[in-house]
């Protein structure tokens, strides 16, 4: 009778389920039989990271880089931990990391010029880094452009960042659409469609919505579209269609939850002062999700009417 070896299989489908402490548990127990295998260091610090233990995490990929140092995906994960230790605690405490995590992050990124996630691990790192320890535009630029040798659409959405981080709003927007232009994403469009929010540029951002919509065909592009016509009080006709049509094709894919449409679908009906519609759809907002704080406070409102 054949013996059944351990394997990584049930670790990936914890994963998938999101159920990262089991599967922690789980890899623990793999490697007690392998514990030389790399594969299962390297999932164990995948566990870690999502629990955002960020000290075992990088215990175990500084681990994976004494076996191996020269590789880019190693130092790549080690740096990225390091960097996100450095957020979780006080300035002082993080410089020492900071040190480590760009040296890590710069080596990997020298290992492997054509890996994506670490130049993009940079720009936003130089970026956010003040000055005075080694935060720096031209570096994070010239990450940028080293994507865009990579991948066109990467280097455009990185220069939008870099721009828009930098407060330099209209060279954001540019480098937005050319990343529309070039590859055309949900995630390019998603982008163009943040900064015009943050903007206070609603109009702008509706119709990019509906650019992105015409090439994509998703339905979660109707909720976008009712929530800033709630929101900003604008094309509130176009916006009750939208968020109709959101909960008449809705399905769990589309990911907000149907509750947040009525609740929207109230606001657009506060705005046009019909009282008896906003209390329907925000009753039905509450009967799905009663403790939400927002649908709360909308009823209150509309009670004031």
């Amino acid at each position: 009778m054949a013996i059944c070896q351990p394997n990584l299989d049930g670790a990936d489908a914890l994963f998938k389920k999101k159920q990262y402490n089991k599967a922690e548990q789980y890899i623990k127990g793999y490697l007690q039989s392998y514990p030389k295998d790399l594969e299962g260091i390297e999932l164990l610090g995948h566990a870690y990271f999502h629990q955002e233990k960020w000290d075992e995490a990088i215990n175990t990929y500084e681990s994976l880089i004494e076996v191996q140092p020269k590789n880019a995906n190693y130092q790549f994960k080690y740096g990225g931990v390091l960097a996100l230790k450095a957020k979780s605690i006080s300035k002082l405490r993080a410089l020492g990391l900071i040190g480590d995590a760009k040296d890590a992050l710069i080596k990997s990124a020298n290992l492997d010029p054509n890996h994506i996630e670490v130049r993009w691990a940079l720009v936003e790192l130089y970026m956010q880094l003040p000055g005075i320890v080694g935060g720096s535009k031209t570096k994070s630029l010239k990450y940028a452009n080293e994507l865009q040798n990579i991948s066109k659409v990467d280097g455009y959405l990185a220069k939008g960042y870099i721009y828009e981080y930098d407060d330099k709003l209209e060279l954001a927007e540019k480098y937005y659409k050319m990343a529309i232009k070039e590859g055309g994403s949900l995630t390019c469009f998603q982008k163009l469609t943040d900064l015009y929010e943050n903007e206070d540029a609603p109009e702008k951002a509706i119709a990019n919505i509906e650019a992105a919509q015409k090439r994509h065909e998703r339905n979660a592009l109707h909720y976008q579209i009712g929530k800033i016509s709630a929101e900003y009080n604008i094309q509130l006709q176009k916006g009750e269609r939208c968020l109709k049509t959101y909960l008449k094709n809705y399905s769990l894919k589309d990911g907000v939850p149907m509750a947040w449409a009525h609740y929207r679908l109230a606001q657009i009906h506060m705005h046009q002062s019909n009282k008896l519609e906003a209390l329907k759809y925000i009753d039905l907002a509450l009967a799905e999700l009663p403790e939400i704080k927002p649908f709360k406070e909308q009823k209150e409102l509309i009670l004031s009417l």
